[in-house]
């Protein structure tokens, strides 16, 4: 039985509904009404319902020109367009066809919370060789989509649109376009290298733009040799605006769509879905400039601008005119890092492109963020008041813009670039309906996005959702919640199962999202009301960031059991995985004068390293040591650790006892000892180790790992009081190989391979 409650706001026009189901996922009357769901033979459907079966199984791809597993649903990437009609009734059914669970979210929908698809949080997944079905009410209309919320399947191939006509509204030509990334490597892979601070992905974009990597060549080639050495004075690495290297981008799956079927003069909505995992996109067409008329499905009042950035998982409605000729005009979608682009292509005839967007000056960028960044990681906003995209911190590095809007911190009506664009900002939204929430208890919450890129974890008040409790709430309560980003990264914060109004001097007319881009020391407040039961889900909807535990859980009090989650202690242990993950590391030279290496394995707040040498010439021995412990502090710069020191070498040839610095004698090459010690992360990113060991020997140690003194090459530079020292230079090949050449002080000098896992 589903039951459908509307609820007017004081106003009496905005429109929120609650839908609450008992009877849902591949139940007994499912199956009575619908045909055997657990075959698939599916029976007649009833009036007012709109069903669709969908076929999940892996598949291989080629978009680079390299074959690589995927994920296809009939047979298609992306997802088969749902396309429904406002007062209906969905009815999926979905077909598991590979060995692994998976999961279906029905992205900005209101519907029953075991609907909502999130694995082991309001909906059981989707078992492998199973077959569900998905049964709710179409209480809104828009443009909306539908993505895999299990582990990174989204990323290689779950994503697909899911429209909502409104009913009876009139005839009007309109076209899809969902946006996406794709890299060929293993999104697992890329996660993990994301964790151990690997920069390959940016030496990958530096083929397609120079200056990605932000050596120190490239820096004294720019004349910014003082940016660089603040930069890292600051404990800062490379900038970006984005973590992951994409082979390419994707409109409707391809690198270039076309809808040759629309006609010369036609006015044509776009729908535009950022089905990305975590790519933003700069959108403009070169037919002239666009009406947004929707933003995550509702409606806003129509303004018109030349470009606007779309962030992760939000939709936009606008409108086009196609100019009166026998002309294909673009629409052009280029990523934040403006590596890459997709295009859609308007109509037939000769091709009308778009003006392309220039490099990003990352040396502008970087200086102001050594301008805003303090010694102790913390961000500093100089006094500036930053909210709903009005200042775009990052414009500093647009080739086309000149410096910061004039006046533009607090206009309402967007921001021109000096050539003329006029550009979106939430500002400029406006609902053409009063959305006053309903009357009620106002409870306000504040979050703080944060942020750590060496270890890549991103938290809200420096906690993961693994870390925190759920946060009670309360049907009939008003939630008003302030946001500040303190990290130096943009986050789409994305609430399941309701929109919210973003407060941005609109009044009664703000506008409702579900998704909000807060940009890197920006404040924004948003408020929903409470209507709804169950536990839902508040996230950063890059992909990566999630699955690194930026998120919290927003759980109703006094809600019914979840009949999709009989047993919800374990249900909810399995929802917290995601974040827990462990990420291991491995490197090792093998060099003409020895083998030497390390591996690193971490948690979100812990580290296990080791590291070896084996000499096998004038110096032959081995030597080891291992450390583990907790990381401390925001920035995780203090390690702690209990370890062990173990090492058996031939000294040199004829050479004396000798004491070390702090006049101990040297036991550098005999000792067997545990140590107890603390790292921690100096000005320059260089690492102090000091420690006591279990003979009451004080080392002291200095290391800094992976200059960049060019796009490739690294410098690794050693020293300690035991008198030993090192210097090492790697040439990266790939992501997996580097040639070195170093001298130790103990094994000489070598050339050799180094192998990184």
């Amino acid at each position: 039985m589903i039951a459908v409650r509307e609820r007017s706001t004081s106003k009496g026009v905005q429109r929120t509904i609650t839908a609450l189901a008992f009877l849902l996922l591949a139940t007994v009357d499912t199956d009575a009404q619908y045909g055997d769901i657990s075959t698939g033979q599916a029976g007649p459907a009833s009036p007012g319902v709109t069903r669709y079966e969908l076929s999940i199984a892996d598949t291989v791809v080629d978009y680079s020109g390299k074959e690589r597993q995927a994920i296809a649903v009939n047979g298609s990437i992306p997802m088969p367009t749902l396309t429904f009609t406002e007062g209906d009734t969905a009815l999926i059914v979905v077909h598991n066809r590979m060995r692994v669970e998976t999961s279906l979210h029905w992205h900005g929908l209101i519907l029953p919370n075991e609907m909502d698809g999130v694995p082991y949080l309001t909906t059981a997944p989707i078992p492998p060789e199973g077959t569900v079905a998905y049964k709710f009410p179409l209480v809104q209309s828009g443009t909306y989509w539908y993505h895999s919320h299990t582990q990174l399947q989204e990323q290689v191939g779950m994503y697909g649109a899911l429209i909502i006509h409104k009913r009876d509204e009139p005839p009007m030509p309109e076209q899809v376009i969902i946006l996406s990334d794709w890299t060929d490597a293993d999104p697992a892979q890329v996660h993990r290298r994301l964790h151990n601070a690997n920069d390959w992905p940016a030496i990958q974009k530096h083929r397609v733009r120079p200056g990605s990597v932000q050596s120190y060549l490239d820096a004294i080639k720019a004349g910014r040799f003082g940016t660089k050495v603040t930069n890292e004075w600051k404990r800062m690495r490379a900038m970006d605006v984005s973590d992951v290297y994409y082979e390419r981008f994707l409109a409707n799956g391809r690198p270039e769509a076309e809808a040759p079927e629309l006609a010369a003069g036609q006015r044509v909505r776009l729908r535009v879905i950022n089905g990305s995992s975590s790519t933003y996109f700069w959108i403009s067409y070169a037919g002239g400039r666009m009406a947004v008329v929707a933003s995550d499905g509702m409606d806003v009042e129509p303004v018109e601008v030349d470009r606007f950035i779309m962030g992760v998982a939000e939709t936009y409605d606008v409108l086009v005119d196609l100019p009166a000729d026998s002309t294909a005009y673009e629409l052009l979608a280029t990523s934040e890092d403006r590596t890459g682009s997709a295009s859609l292509w308007l109509g037939s005839g000769v091709r009308q492109l778009d003006d392309p967007l220039g490099p990003l000056d990352y040396f502008a960028g970087m200086g102001m963020m050594n301008d805003m960044m303090r010694m102790d990681g913390s961000m500093d906003d100089m006094g500036m008041r930053m909210g709903l995209q009005r200042m775009d911190m990052n414009a500093v590095m647009y080739p086309e813009v000149q410096g910061p809007p004039e006046g533009g911190q607090e206009a309402q009506a967007g921001h021109r670039t000096p050539d003329g664009p006029l550009t979106l900002n939430y500002g400029m939204l406006r609902s053409p309906v009063p959305t006053t929430l309903p009357p009620g208890p106002v409870r306000e919450l504040r979050f703080e996005l944060t942020g750590n890129m060496d270890r890549y974890l991103w938290t809200i008040d420096n906690k993961t959702v693994s870390e925190a409790d759920r946060i009670l709430i309360r049907k009939g309560e008003n939630l008003r919640i302030i946001l500040h980003n303190n990290s130096m990264m943009r986050h789409p914060m994305h609430l399941h199962g309701h929109f919210f109004r973003v407060l941005n001097g609109q009044g009664d007319h703000a506008p409702l999202k579900n998704v909000l881009d807060i940009m890197p020391m920006e404040t924004d407040t948003i408020e929903f009301a409470a209507t709804e039961y169950g536990d839902w889900f508040f996230h950063c909807h890059i992909l990566y960031h999630m699955m690194s535990g930026m998120g919290r859980v927003f759980s109703y009090t006094d809600s019914p059991p979840n009949p999709q989650l009989p047993d919800a202690p374990k249900a909810w242990r399995s929802f917290l995985k995601d974040d827990r993950y462990t990420h291991l590391m491995f490197q090792n030279d093998f060099a003409t004068n020895g083998n030497d290496g390390e591996a690193m394995l971490q948690g979100k707040r812990w580290k296990w390293q080791a590291e070896w040498r084996l000499g096998y010439m004038a110096h032959h021995g081995y030597e080891m040591e291992t450390h583990l412990g907790p990381l401390l502090g925001p920035r995780q710069w203090w390690f702690p650790y209990i370890g062990f020191d173990w090492r058996d070498r031939t000294p040199e040839m004829g050479g004396m006892p000798e004491d070390d610095l702090f006049g101990q004698g040297n036991t550098k090459d005999r000792r067997a000892a545990l140590c107890l010690g603390i790292q921690y992360t100096l000005p320059m990113l260089f690492v102090l180790d000091a420690r006591i060991d279990s003979d009451q020997r004080v080392r002291a140690q200095l290391m800094r790992e992976d200059i960049p003194l060019t796009p490739r090459a690294r410098l690794d530079l050693m020293g300690n009081s035991d008198l030993e020292y090192m210097a090492r230079v790697r040439y990266i090949l790939t992501k997996e190989l580097a040639l070195t050449s170093h001298y130790d002080s103990d094994m000489g000098f070598g050339v050799g391979l180094a192998f990184t896992y």
